[in-house]
């Protein structure tokens, strides 16, 4: 598939689906590949794309896939975060300045939008923009100018928008924290990217290429390990599950990362079993999870985990024997 393609859904492999492409983003999920899909139909659009999701889902890679994917490829892609500048330096940031427009501009300066001519630009977290700022933004959105701050003249540009925020913005909207005016300017086409615990059949697509990006490519993942990171919420999303890979990585001494060298911060928030992705799983494995995550809660005290897994004390050792569990 070329990369001004139209995206063409993958035929299922066996009981998995077929895993897709769209950038840097990979998924065999359905949600997913539903967002690849309409992603690829907007993207040779001039339309006005904001993403929707929790933070660490990828929203920045799936930005920078429409842009490759869109008529500017060739222009820049320039990423402005609304919610990492200080209120104080957004508009200057933003929108440039002149020099001499406050104490310290020795220079003129070419914000983002500016800097953005010809391509794409990506206005990362907007549900955090300023209050006070949004009036501008709307009017450069507009009427395709900007004004400099400390300017008198008026420069056009030529740029798409992409958006992005984790923030609900009509609840916002509501709150008169956004305008809504700029809200409906803003979400002519808005997807919803999935949070990980809502593509956790992805794990094995996404455990290998983190590892890769920590500097770990030759860590082998056991089953187990598997098992437990398909436990868990991921409230952080793949930037959480990328984290957990590095600090984990850092305490592997063979080849093989194991359950044993995963640290999760606070405490552990398992979904319920029925919602768990246990399918596919060989009963030993899920039950050397099991007896592995136990002993850990009870600090390897073997009565009191035998008694929380309803098992006698000689059902329990014969279990670690067998299952070759470390005690």
């Amino acid at each position: 598939m070329g990369d001004r393609e139209g995206f063409v859904p993958p035929k299922r492999v066996g009981a998995l689906r077929a895993p897709a492409r769209f950038g840097g983003a990979i998924s065999r999920a359905l949600l997913m590949q539903q967002v690849f899909a309409a992603l690829s139909r907007l993207a040779p659009t001039e339309l006005t794309v904001t993403l929707i999701g929790e933070t660490g889902t990828g929203k920045d890679v799936l930005a920078h896939a429409v842009h490759e994917r869109s008529a500017r490829a060739d222009g820049p892609f320039v990423v402005f975060d609304c919610g990492a500048v200080a209120a104080n330096l957004a508009e200057s940031e933003l929108f440039g300045y002149e020099r001499g427009a406050f104490t310290g501009a020795v220079a003129a300066h070419a914000g983002a939008f500016e800097r953005a001519h010809g391509g794409t630009l990506f206005l990362d977290e907007i549900g955090e923009l300023p209050l006070e700022l949004q009036p501008r933004l709307l009017r450069a959105l507009e009427n395709r100018t900007v004004q400099r701050v400390g300017g008198k003249r008026y420069r056009p540009i030529d740029i798409r928008v992409i958006a992005a925020t984790h923030r609900d913005l009509p609840a916002r909207v509501a709150e008169k924290l956004f305008r809504e005016d700029l809200f409906f300017r803003i979400t002519t086409a808005i997807i919803p990217v999935p949070a990980l615990r809502q593509r956790l059949e992805d794990l094995s697509l996404l455990v290998p290429a983190l590892l890769s990006d920590v500097g770990r490519p030759e860590l082998e993942v056991s089953p187990e390990t598997y098992a437990v990171l398909g436990c868990q919420q991921w409230p952080g999303n793949v930037r959480e599950l990328k984290n957990v890979l590095a600090s984990a990585s850092a305490f592997v001494k063979t080849n093989v990362l194991e359950p044993r060298h995963l640290l999760f911060l606070g405490p552990a928030e398992p979904a319920k079993l029925e919602h768990l992705r246990l399918g596919g799983q060989t009963l030993a494995n899920l039950e050397r999870v099991a007896i592995g995550q136990t002993l850990a809660n009870h600090n390897g005290d073997h009565e009191q985990t035998a008694a929380t897994l309803g098992i006698t004390m000689p059902a329990l050792q014969e279990k670690l024997e067998a299952l070759r569990i470390d005690q």
